[in-house]
C-alpha cells in the first residue's frame, strides 16, 4: 500500500475538499470528487484516529482542536438550507490533541489546543463521505498565519512520530484554488495552466529524487508553472506541505480527475 518504509502504521493522504458543502448537496461538477471520497476508505486501513490539517483554520500559532464532542462551523454562505443542516457528530480527541501538542513543542514549535473550535467544512465533508458513521475520533490541526511553507513543512516533521500509530492524518486543501478560474470560463474548458501546475505537483510528490529536494521543490513552489494562477493565495496548498513533512517520503496518486472543471490531485503517502 505504501510507497516505502512499509513498517509506517499511520496513512498520509491530501486531497481537495471541494467547494464548501457542493459535494454533499449534489452538485454535478463534484461528481469524480464524491465518487473518490467514497471509496478512498477501501484504499485504507480503518483509522483509529483522524487528523485533519486543514485550509480554512489559520492561527498566529499552530493550534490543535481539543473538544470532546467538537461542534459543527458552517465556515460558508449563500448556501440553501441543507447546508447548514449538515451533521457529523465524530468524537474529538483531547489526549491526542495534548500530544500533537507536545510534538510541536518539543520539535520548537508554539502550540496550543483551543478546546472550543468546531468542525469546519475541510473536515466534516470529506470526512461525512469517507466515514458516514462518524465513529472514529477526529480532530484539526490549524495552518499558521503567514502561510510559510518551510514552516508547514517543519511542522509536518516535528509530527513524523505519529508514522508509528495508526492515524489517518488528511491534508484538506485543494490542489487548483483560484475562484475566478473556477467561475470565470466554460466549466471543463481546456486549461494549460492549471494542467502545468498540477503535473508539477505530481512530479514533485511521486517522482524518484532526495527528500530534501522535494522539500526544497515545495519551499519554493512558486517558481513553478503558473504557480500564482492556481493558487492566488496558497492556503489550500500548504495542507501539502504538512503532509510532507509528516511522511517523509514519496507519494503515489490517487486522484487525477476534475472538480469544478478545473483538473485537481491527490496523493497518498
Amino acid at each position: 500500500m505504501m510507497t516505502e518504509n512499509n513498517k509506517d502504521k499511520a496513512q498520509v493522504v491530501y486531497f481537495s475538499h471541494g467547494g464548501g458543502p457542493l459535494p454533499i448537496l449534489g452538485d454535478p461538477g463534484h461528481q469524480a470528487m464524491v465518487n473518490f471520497m467514497t471509496q478512498l476508505p477501501a484504499q485504507l486501513r480503518k483509522p483509529d484516529a483522524i487528523l485533519v490539517i486543514s485550509a480554512h483554520w489559520e492561527e498566529p500559532t499552530a493550534t490543535i482542536m481539543g473538544a470532546q464532542h467538537p461542534s459543527m462551523f458552517y465556515d460558508y454562505y449563500g448556501f440553501p438550507k441543507q447546508a447548514y443542516d449538515i451533521t457529523y457528530p465524530a468524537p474529538g480527541h483531547p489526549a491526542l490533541a495534548e500530544r500533537v501538542a507536545g510534538m510541536l513543542k518539543d520539535g520548537g514549535i508554539a502550540a496550543k489546543i483551543d478546546p472550543q473550535r468546531g468542525f469546519d467544512h475541510g473536515l466534516f465533508i470529506p470526512l461525512k463521505l469517507m466515514y458516514p458513521e462518524a465513529n472514529i475520533p477526529a480532530l484539526q490541526l490549524s495552518l499558521v498565519q503567514g502561510l510559510n511553507p518551510a514552516a508547514h513543512i517543519a511542522i509536518g516533521k516535528a509530527l513524523r512520530e505519529l508514522m508509528n500509530e495508526n492515524i489517518l492524518v488528511i491534508g484538506s486543501g485543494f490542489s487548483f484554488h483560484n475562484t475566478t478560474g473556477f467561475f470565470g470560463q466554460r466549466m471543463g474548458a481546456p486549461d494549460p495552466a492549471n494542467d502545468a501546475f498540477q503535473d508539477w505537483l505530481i512530479e514533485t510528490c511521486t517522482a524518484t529524487m532526495a527528500q530534501t529536494e522535494r522539500e526544497q521543490r515545495l519551499i519554493e513552489w512558486e517558481k513553478a508553472p503558473a504557480a500564482r494562477y492556481c493558487h492566488p493565495r496558497e492556503e489550500h496548498l500548504m495542507p501539502l506541505h504538512v503532509c510532507l513533512g509528516v511522511a517523509d517520503k514519496p507519494a503515489r496518486v490517487v486522484f487525477d480527475d476534475q472538480i469544478l472543471g478545473k483538473r485537481g490531485v491527490a496523493f497518498l503517502w
